[in-house]
């Protein structure tokens, strides 16, 4: 059995496929996350004893620390879509990476993966790419050898995009366009990001790079909600709405997630709506880590049937 990986968000959609293909290939693995209780579907991912499950807050550096003690390498997965209650941008993304970063500095760890996504940039409109592009910055002033991986919308079994929209589209007379739906994106499997992770800890060629992570397709949102109605079999019209819209709807957004609440949309997403979600090619992808990349298609269609009328014995119709 190979080195101990400590992977910060081990329980989450990406964290639990990172857990997997880590224990699959025989590293030890310590989940840090918030609600070990909750966590109790990673420990059979394993052999007997290589998969720990411990209580890590990245806002917490002394259980940082204790999370790491012993490892050899330490992924970093924790992130937040919108903000509610004490749980910000600036806390998550960067002060929590910062912890991370740290804590792997002061425990001699070199090989440090940031999971960030595409668009981040300090210098961002949006408040969740300028953060994402803070958090890889601490990174790498503290561990200049953090790998960086850059993911679009990620999807697979579980996701909170489109079952989000299929979900909305069982309810919903219409599904909104913000911006039209022109935005472009390039999902990525969640398989696909794990394999990637799994190369950048064991590869020291990825050593202080920069991945961006996209699927072999690049789609509009409008053809996004379109394969939902399709697999779905709903009958919805899809209803554009002018990016000044969007960002007023996104105040209420903020409302409802001040209180707890899903949003919708919130003023911050509405921002980053007005902007591509794609690879832009000045950046190594997955094939410089040896991943192929999995298609939309070929996925998406195994777990949507959920939405049919039917479930998954009714054949798909067009919406």
């Amino acid at each position: 059995m190979q080195g101990l990986v400590t992977v910060f968000g081990g329980s989450g959609f990406i964290g639990s496929q990172v857990v997997r293909v880590l224990a699959k290939r025989g590293w030890r693995v310590r989940a840090a996350v918030r609600t070990p209780h909750l966590a109790h579907e990673l420990r059979p991912m394993g052999d007997v004893g290589q998969i720990q499950v411990v209580r890590a807050h990245v806002g917490a550096p002394d259980t940082v620390a204790a999370a790491l003690e012993g490892a050899q390498a330490c992924v970093n997965l924790v992130g937040i879509l919108h903000e509610t209650g004490k749980r910000k941008f600036q806390t998550v993304h960067v002060e929590g990476a910062r912890n991370v970063a740290q804590a792997c500095a002061a425990e001699g760890i070199t090989r440090l993966v940031q999971v960030s996504a595409i668009g981040a940039d300090p210098d961002a409109r949006s408040v969740y790419a300028r953060t994402k592009g803070d958090g890889e910055d601490v990174c790498r002033r503290a561990v200049p050898s953090t790998t960086v991986l850059r993911p679009s919308i990620v999807f697979g079994p579980g996701d909170g995009f489109f079952n989000r929209f299929a979900a909305m589209a069982s309810y919903a007379p219409v599904l909104p366009l913000p911006g039209g739906g022109k935005t472009r994106f390039q999902p990525v499997y969640v398989g696909d990001v794990a394999s990637a992770v799994l190369k950048a800890v064991e590869d020291p060629s990825t050593a202080g790079a920069t991945y961006e992570l996209g699927g072999p397709d690049v789609y509009s949102f409008r053809e996004l909600m379109q394969i939902v109605l399709r697999e779905t079999g709903k009958g919805r019209a899809l209803l554009p709405i002018p990016a000044a819209a969007a960002r007023a709807a996104g105040v209420l957004g903020d409302v409802q997630a001040f209180f707890g609440l899903s949003p919708v949309i919130t003023s911050d997403q509405a921002l980053l709506m007005e902007r591509d979600n794609v690879c832009g090619g000045a950046l190594p992808g997955l094939d410089a880590l040896g991943v192929r990349p999995t298609s939309v298609e070929a996925v998406v269609p195994t777990y949507l049937w959920r939405y049919r009328k039917g479930g998954q014995f009714a054949q798909p119709q067009p919406a």
